[in-house]
């Protein structure tokens, strides 16, 4: 009589549907119930439904089952309620709960404690204290929704995505889905996998369009022995196949390698094999700024070549300028060239540093070990075209003394270096400038020593 009286009361005269998540309400058939089941009439033709001890159902016509330890059923509220360990298995999720509540009117599922949710279309899976879930149905929503609240884990794979592709591991204090594809995150964002790591307040991510926004105090970093880091006002991210192809910074960049440094207005960073490529930097408030090792180049605009996540060659376009430190243990040179680079070979002299400057400046880097055996980038060419300057410090004839200083112009300037230290200076095109050794050590004061005897 019990099995009767629910499928009773649940059914609607409505159409028929071969897949519960696309179709009509689920008219529920109960199975089974374990030990009893009693209904209580409280209404017209209205009956709450009670069972116990063990409960399995289905969804009249299609291949979605329940399961729970008791069930009960509301007729004045449209509510059915799943108590204790909750099976449901649709065509297009798998959920695990402890509690969960459907709402059949607006298509809501509600579960809660140890929720597990898979979703059965591309293997992403939700662990969590709590889930609501909207299903699609016609004339109330055509795309299936989620949100779930208090930290949730995400293995998140998205459209099209095989069980076997490396999820994205996504935690939030909250999170939200539509369809397959997109989805937002709030409250302390972290997206982590074994290439890829990110930190953010909020983040969105939409597959259908390719883009990812993380905002908040942003955060990148790509893992690996190259590793590498990014931080900026706004964060966004290009997507292809899943996979980040584009990140790119927008307002007060920074990006960080195991060679370099990067600051600029906006950074953008091209990603292939999951591997850091090139780095572009432009903007006017935050000038392009790269610095090495033992290089430092400002510029209108910068790019990096760093195939694999190594640093190989730096170009700068527009009043561009780099300095040389002899050795890492001299302080980074901190000179703002953006209205004169004149000025800037000036304070080179000051600070005693080979300076070189012009439209557009190009700088190579070849790997080497250091003296622990670790491969480096080390600097070994800076070409300057079109009003090209630099000012470079060559040891002078006499040992005893300082530095030469020698000053060049020319329309190109190729400055070739050994061991991050200038070893031939070639200046082309109209060129001129001056060479000054330094002034010869006194002679000894003899007279004072003839007096004496």
């Amino acid at each position: 009589m019990i099995l009767a009286t629910v499928l009773l009361a649940l059914q609607q005269p409505v159409a028929q549907a071969a897949d519960s998540s696309r179709g009509r309400p689920c008219l529920l058939v109960v199975d089974t119930v374990g030990h009893e089941g009693r209904q209580v009439e409280v209404g017209p033709g209205l009956q709450n439904i009670y069972a116990g001890g063990g409960v399995r159902a289905h969804c009249q016509g299609t291949t979605t089952t329940l399961a729970s330890d008791s069930m009960v059923w509301n007729a004045l509220t449209n509510r059915l309620d799943l108590l204790g360990t909750v099976r449901i298995r649709d065509t297009s999720l798998s959920l695990d709960a402890n509690l969960a509540a459907y709402y059949r009117l607006d298509e809501r599922l509600e579960a809660h404690n140890n929720v597990v949710a898979v979703n059965r279309n591309n293997g992403s899976v939700l662990r969590g204290p709590n889930l609501v879930y909207w299903r699609a149905a016609p004339g109330i929503r055509d795309t299936v929704e989620m949100y779930a609240t208090q930290r949730p884990t995400i293995h998140y794979r998205g459209a099209g995505a095989a069980d076997t592709t490396e999820p994205y591991v996504i935690i939030a204090d909250r999170v939200r889905f539509k369809g397959n594809d997109r989805m937002w995150a709030g409250g302390s964002s972290t997206i982590d996998r074994s290439d890829f790591a990110t930190q953010s307040d909020s983040m969105a991510l939409d597959q259908i369009a390719g883009v990812g926004v993380l905002i908040g105090s942003p955060r990148v970093q790509g893992k690996g022995a190259q590793s590498y880091t990014l931080t900026g006002t706004r964060i966004e991210l290009g997507l292809q196949a899943r996979d980040v192809r584009l990140v790119k910074a927008l307002g007060d960049g920074k990006a960080t390698s195991t060679d370099w440094t990067l600051a600029a207005d906006t950074i953008h960073l091209a990603i292939e094999r999951r591997k850091l490529q090139q780095a572009l930097a432009w903007g006017t408030k935050v000038r392009p700024h790269a610095v090495s090792a033992l290089q430092d180049i400002q510029a209108d605009s910068l790019a990096l070549d760093v195939p694999d996540q190594v640093l190989t060659e730096g170009r700068g376009f527009g009043r561009a300028f780099s300095a040389s430190k002899r050795d890492s243990t001299v302080a980074a040179v901190k000179m703002d060239c953006t209205n004169d680079t004149a000025d800037c070979l000036v304070s080179c002299v000051v600070v005693a540093v080979d300076c070189i400057a012009g439209d557009t400046l190009t700088a190579r880097w070849a790997q080497e070990r250091d003296s622990a055996g670790a491969q480096r980038s080390r600097i070994h060419q800076i070409i300057a075209r079109g009003s090209a300057r630099a000012l470079s410090h060559l040891p002078s004839r006499d040992s005893t003394t300082g530095p030469a200083l020698n000053y060049s112009r020319g329309k190109s300037i190729n400055i070739q270096l050994k061991q991050a230290r200038i070893d031939r200076v070639t200046v082309g095109g109209r060129a001129d400038g001056v060479h000054l050794e330094p002034r010869p050590p006194a002679p000894p004061d003899t007279t004072a020593q003839r007096d004496s005897t």
